[in-house]
């Protein structure tokens, strides 16, 4: 039984604070697009990746996002060829061109409401996790960039120092999430039953599943509807940024609306104390 199905019920102590996790997806959850391909693009604007290779990228990473959990050969294919880019580079040589990116282009693609949830748990003493299957080199970046506690992401095999084109492990994508994320727990001790996923993918479901306190943040039309029929939070980020974007008075509205995101996102484990 996943810790959700298992739900709060009964009368289980709530674990200290550091052994709570709070688990949060990063495309279109915690950065607005596919954090792979801004990465691509900035590779590109430094004439590492053609127009060509930049195109073919996205191709690829369009079949990664819409092929199903289940075909886990045709994935790590798929991931492969959209990774070809760093075979023959260096671990050193990729994690600086990484920084370089984020702060130049990814910085300002990050969803401040998502992120005010990330900071909050980090404030409860909670530990906060992110968990893609972008290169776990980039998830690493991301993550000490936003002051998290680490990444869980997708591992490229690495032969002295230098990548081989290869996937160490399966790509981080639908079910490989709930079972790293249960590793983690084992290891870090962190009682799921009482901690926290985040993303706006269907396939992530058995992420979401795997935790007491599921939300949907900027869900697919597939997550929108699974989490209405299962009465879990919805927290939609991109009408804010419309209301921005054209100038559309919001004032206390907007900011009142990420605090109480905030808020609600660790309500159901203050309830349970009383």
């Amino acid at each position: 039984m996943s810790a959700n199905s298992a739900g709060m019920t009964g009368n289980q102590a709530i674990p200290e604070p550091q052994k709570i996790g709070a688990f949060f997806d990063i495309d279109n959850t915690i950065m607005r697009g596919a954090s792979i391909y801004h990465l691509a693009r900035g590779l590109f604007a430094r004439k590492i990746l053609s127009a060509t290779d930049l195109a073919n990228f996205a191709i690829a990473q369009g079949k990664f996002l819409t092929i199903g959990s289940e075909n886990l050969a045709d994935m790590a294919r798929i991931t492969e060829n959209a990774l070809s880019f760093v075979t023959g580079r260096s671990v050193e040589e990729v994690i600086g061109l990484s920084e370089e990116i984020y702060d130049e282009i990814m910085a300002d693609k990050v969803w401040p409401g998502t992120v005010q949830l990330a900071h909050t748990h980090r404030a409860a003493g909670h530990q906060v996790w992110l968990v893609s299957a972008a290169p776990i080199e980039l998830a690493n970046i991301i993550a000490t960039r936003l002051g998290l506690s680490g990444a869980i992401a997708t591992v490229s095999e690495i032969e002295n120092g230098v990548y081989t084109g290869r996937l160490k492990n399966p790509p981080m994508h639908g079910e490989q999430k709930a079972l790293a994320v249960a590793k983690l727990a084992s290891e870090h001790g962190l009682d799921l039953v009482h901690s926290f996923a985040y993303s706006d993918s269907n396939n992530d479901i058995p992420l979401l599943n795997s935790v007491g306190n599921p939300t949907a943040i900027n869900p697919d039309s597939a997550l929108r509807s699974h989490a209405v029929e299962n009465g879990w939070p919805i927290h939609d980020f991109r009408r804010q940024r419309l209301v921005k974007r054209y100038g559309v008075p919001a004032g206390a509205t907007a900011i009142a609306l990420v605090g109480a995101g905030a808020g609600m996102a660790i309500a159901a484990s203050r309830r349970s104390r009383a």
